[in-house]
């Protein structure tokens, strides 16, 4: 890892060999749950992984290979605007190419926090007519839940309110491709 993009990280919260290990977990947590009794699509369709761009698409990569069962994967983008201190309107960048009706359906989110973004996916998806709909989140703050929202799978709960990068997660787009879970320095951190 570079020298650059480390010289940000104040400390290391969850490490890559932790990741690793949690995802191989969930991995093999969520195939039993699918093979033993999800919703089963009439057609016989495998189980649909919708990863929501940009930042669960590392976790997802990595969890799609720690599952047995047959599956397909697609992606939707989603944005909040807001004033920056409460939640705003969220838009669909990118929606599914697939349709999803009679379907089982897993959300991979990479971090779960107010629930209100979630909240709008789930609402959105669920109005499709899936047979199921169960979410998977690398992260959970639950002390920040604003609205309540099922995650049926956790990799790590966060105890506290950090404000995070790596595995995925941003701070203006940088930071992503750290191969852990870290806390940005507060002097690398410019105000918005």
């Amino acid at each position: 890892m570079t020298t650059a993009l480390m010289d940000g990280i104040a400390r290391v919260v969850i490490s890559e060999a932790e990741i690793a290990r949690r995802v191989r977990e969930l991995g093999r947590e969520i195939s039993a749950d699918y093979r033993a009794g999800a919703a089963k699509d009439p057609r016989g369709r495998p189980l649909l992984v919708v990863g929501i761009l940009k930042g669960a698409m590392p976790f997802m990569a990595d969890l799609v290979r720690a599952m047995d069962i047959p599956l397909e994967y697609d992606f939707m983008a989603v944005s909040s605007y807001g004033n920056g201190t409460s939640p705003g309107e969220v838009r669909i960048l990118k929606d599914l190419d697939c349709a999803i009706g009679r379907r089982d359906v897993l959300v991979v989110e990479d971090i779960v926090d107010t629930g209100h973004t979630l909240q709008h996916i789930l609402a959105g998806l669920s109005a499709r007519g899936p047979a199921s709909l169960r979410v998977c989140t690398l992260l959970d703050k639950p002390h920040r839940r604003e609205v309540e929202v099922p995650v049926d799978y956790v990799g790590f709960v966060l105890p506290e309110n950090l404000f995070v990068v790596g595995y995925g997660l941003d701070y203006a787009e940088v930071y992503r491709n750290l191969p852990f879970v870290g806390v940005l320095k507060p002097e690398y951190i410019r105000d918005a």
